[in-house]
């Protein structure tokens, strides 16, 4: 992966596309009497997807239930894991929970029950993520190794014929990626860059804090079942397995519609490292909504599928995206810039597995 701090954005907006739209947006807040973080619609939600999460996983704990209904509650903890992921999670580390900061670090902090790390999150969402969104060599959400390509810039396999129908089984592995490999190889990595969100951390607070709330989670989540559940070990670690696939292939999936599909750019910077548009608009052209007027997709993603809205405004709570969105929409057809988006989550899906199909034929065929 390249040094990050090549890469300028142009500074050439003469319409002043972001300056107006900020300017709506704020005018939205204050004329409602509103604020930018979550409110009563958020809380209740919180403890919904906790419920969702927490409940199953007490249920298995105290009764004795027949296999399949175990099973089955695995499966829930995994929806209940990706909602709070979204909802709470989410807005919890990007500070827009709450406005005390105090209740957005113990949100944000949710993610050490999710299998993952607030230092390495933050790094990868906040700073490449949303920094460098869709840029070849720099958001590291692009990076798959050589089993997946979602670029046309990244390397091209004779397997990547197949990934069509292989990517989804892959995707499930997410989570379960975090708990046992992904942070400490993330970790070593950023630590190494010396790159954070916000001022840089002590390394040996951060390993001390990764190793000591990864042995917590696999005591809460293997071990204490194995202690208290008079059932085969391996039944326990397929209900883990079962529960983080769960969750996986839905984290993945809203992270995919919004990103890797054909009407989100993929560009690069030029010669001297500098990006075509200004931060704000690479965000329209590297963006892409999905069923934003469903009422379920909107609740249960936290408003990820409202993606523009998130990034151009990632210190907003997601429960006012459904609001400006309008705001966002109209002065982007203002600008006569893009505002992309699917009506409904089948046809992104539909495009999303049609794209990996493109991305996955061999490059000289792609342009022929």
């Amino acid at each position: 992966m390249t040094n990050q701090k090549t890469i300028k954005f142009s500074r050439v907006d003469s319409a002043n596309f972001f300056r107006t739209l900020n300017k709506r947006v704020n005018s939205y807040f204050k004329e409602n009497n509103v604020e930018r973080t979550g409110n009563w619609k958020l809380f209740i939600k919180t403890a919904v997807m906790f419920s969702i999460f927490l409940a199953p996983y007490f249920l298995l704990l105290t009764l004795d239930l027949p296999g399949w209904s175990q099973l089955l509650l695995t499966i829930v903890m995994g929806i209940g894991m990706a909602g709070v992921g979204m909802n709470v999670m989410h807005d919890g580390n990007h500070g827009s929970f709450s406005k005390k900061k105090w209740v957005n670090k113990i949100m944000g902090g949710s993610i050490y029950i999710l299998a993952g790390n607030v230092y390495n999150w933050q790094v990868q969402h906040n700073v490449l993520h949303h920094t460098y969104t869709n840029i070849h060599g720099h958001d590291e959400d692009l990076e798959a190794g050589r089993i997946l390509r979602f670029s046309k810039h990244s390397p091209w396999y004779k397997h990547h014929r197949f990934q069509h129908y292989y990517s989804i089984l892959l995707y499930g592995l997410l989570t379960f990626n975090w708990a046992i490999t992904t942070d400490f190889l993330q970790m070593k990595r950023y630590l190494k860059r010396k790159l954070s969100y916000g001022e840089f951390p002590n390394p040996k607070v951060e390993w001390t804090k990764l190793v000591i709330t990864k042995i917590i989670y696999v005591s809460i989540w293997i071990v204490l079942p194995l202690l208290i559940l008079d059932i085969a070990w391996w039944k326990v670690l397929i209900g883990f397995f079962v529960m983080h696939y769960t969750a996986g292939v839905i984290l993945s999936m809203v992270f995919q519609l919004a990103h890797v599909i054909d009407e989100a750019d993929m560009p690069l910077p030029d010669n001297s490292g500098t990006m075509k548009n200004t931060w704000a608009i690479h965000q329209l052209f590297t963006t892409v909504n999905f069923s934003t007027k469903n009422r379920i997709v909107n609740w249960f993603t936290g408003g990820l599928n409202h993606q523009v809205e998130h990034h151009i405004f990632p210190n907003i709570s997601h429960i006012h995206y459904t609001s400006i969105s309008k705001i966002v929409r109209e002065t982007a057809k203002e600008f006569n810039l893009p505002y992309n988006e699917y009506k409904t989550t089948r046809k992104a899906i539909i495009a999303h597995f049609k794209y990996l199909k493109e991305m996955g034929m061999q490059p000289a065929l792609q342009s022929a």
